[in-house]
């Protein structure tokens, strides 16, 4: 990590967060993690934040290699680990902002059960989830992600499987904030990666993306174009969406703000209960030992 003296004007604050001798990037022409690339920096810029004051921690997979353009602080772990990586981090920095970047196959296909306890422990980790309904990295496999019937390279008559609700197990496990939006939302992702960044304990904004060289492809989008169009078009808010039957709502992908509490997280709780067996008069390196 490299510190650089911001330069003049707030609207290119970003650009101290860009690691920008990496560039350009590997990612397929028409892939979107660009733009969540360019929502994280702008996000980070608008919070006043210091790259020295950000983690980012990332696994395996396309976004993965988000890290590589980032001038923060970064860990990059192995497939599936980013959240509990993260969470050591967190949970001795809580001074800092700690981003988990994933893929879908990284968040909650490898690394489902660590989504799952990160959430119900509520630790202050951001999780900036990427879902391009498929495994792009590794030749589009389908992932726990991919909407049943879609085509990909394993599933060449449909996945049989139906897709799993990132965002919506987050929230029903214990996230204090969780969002949804797309790359052709790029303005809100970025709206709700700021949101998730400054609530307590663990936000999750997981931005549905085009992956045109895989999914795309397969599923009669052939081109990036088409990719970001089929976006636009099957995009319906969350209020609208509760207007509609399961029915109306198979094909289309529901945006919003899904849930924004202020329950502790976990560091806080952590003390609380140290401070407990404090005013017991045992020592804490006791208690947390087992001894």
């Amino acid at each position: 990590m490299t510190e650089s003296k911001a330069p003049r004007g707030a609207n290119r604050a970003y650009k101290r967060f860009l690691l920008q001798r990496a560039l350009p990037h590997f990612w397929c022409p028409g892939c979107g993690n660009g733009v969540v690339l360019g929502a994280i920096v702008r996000a980070l810029a608008s919070l006043g934040l210091s790259p020295s004051q950000v983690v980012v921690v990332t696994g395996i997979g396309c976004w993965g290699k988000a890290d590589d353009y980032l001038n923060v602080n970064a860990l990059h772990g192995t497939h599936g680990r980013a959240l509990p990586l993260a969470t050591g981090v967190k949970v001795n920095r809580p001074d800092l902002t700690v981003l988990a970047l994933m893929g879908d196959g990284d968040c909650a296909t490898i690394g489902g059960n660590h989504l799952l306890h990160s959430a119900r422990r509520n630790i202050g980790v951001k999780a900036i989830v990427v879902n391009n309904l498929n495994y792009g990295m590794t030749g589009g496999q389908y992932s726990s992600t991919t909407p049943g019937d879609k085509i990909t390279s394993t599933s060449p008559f449909g996945d049989p499987e139906r897709g799993l609700d990132i965002a919506g197990v987050a929230a029903v496990a214990g996230a204090n904030y969780v969002a949804r939006s797309t790359v052709y939302h790029a303005a809100q992702t970025e709206t709700y990666i700021k949101e998730a960044i400054t609530a307590p304990g663990f936000g999750l904004v997981e931005v549905l993306s085009t992956c045109p060289t895989y999914f795309g492809r397969l599923n009669s989008m052939r081109t990036a174009v088409e990719s970001m169009n089929w976006l636009k078009s099957a995009a319906v808010t969350a209020k609208a969406a509760g207007g509609m039957s399961p029915d109306d709502l198979r094909e289309r992908i529901v945006i919003g703000r899904f849930c924004s509490r202020t329950d502790p997280d976990f560091n806080q709780r952590y003390e609380e209960i140290r401070q407990r067996a404090r005013d017991r008069g045992f020592r804490t390196r006791e208690v947390v030992s087992g001894r």
